[in-house]
């Protein structure tokens, strides 16, 4: 991957255009998440309703707070356990941070931090952070290869970004919102395994 392609992509998202990108689980559509419209146009790309929420992927936990910096208690302690990793982590959102990301729970919100490696790592780190989801439409599966990627989707964007075939399945989902933690969305870590972690955390 040639250092002008990665420029590419990071000067793209920065500019609030669309990208195609490899995560560490499938390709995902991603834009900044610092500005409303594009994660609009993010939404409307896929055929997703707005009301419906989108992860901030930051590069680092650190990165993660810095974007929400009243992360708190339990929560912030199971993140930076389980984070860097194949998780979605649904976590309290107080001040209402990236109305445009949270749908229609504005006091809660999603977030990763991939590990992720390769060009994908190397834009995300210079980006900070991402508003990304699967590069597919709503309810279809989830690509592993650019070439799974829907046309529609691949014709649409500023430019993509080929890390060849990826694992596939997509991050597994807890939300840590409620007095227990549940799963959402079984996906890379299965469901037991997932709140297994989180118990054994909480019980130090």
């Amino acid at each position: 991957m040639t250092e002008s392609k990665i420029e590419e992509v990071v000067a793209a998202i920065q500019a609030g255009r669309l990208a195609v990108i490899p995560t560490d689980t499938v390709y995902g559509l991603a834009c900044t998440p610092h500005r409303e419209a594009p994660v609009r146009a993010l939404s409307k790309l896929k055929r997703r309703s707005p009301e419906q929420p989108i992860a901030l992927v930051a590069s680092s936990v650190e990165v993660l707070f810095a974007c929400i910096p009243e992360l708190r208690e339990s929560a912030a302690t199971i993140a930076r356990e389980l984070l860097p990793g194949p998780y979605t982590l649904v976590v309290p959102n107080p001040a209402w941070r990236f109305p445009w990301l949270t749908g229609a729970h504005s006091d809660t919100i999603g977030v990763r931090v991939p590990e992720l490696a390769g060009a994908g790592g190397e834009v995300l780190e210079r980006v900070g952070a991402v508003a990304a989801t699967s590069a597919n439409r709503h309810g279809e599966s989830d690509p592993r290869r650019l070439v799974d990627v829907p046309t529609e989707i691949l014709s649409a964007v500023a430019v993509t970004l080929d890390a060849g075939e990826l694992p596939g399945t997509p991050s597994t989902v807890l939300d840590l919102t409620s007095a227990e933690p549940r799963v959402l969305r079984e996906g890379a870590v299965p469901a037991t395994e997932a709140l297994a972690r989180v118990a054994t955390i909480r019980a130090r």
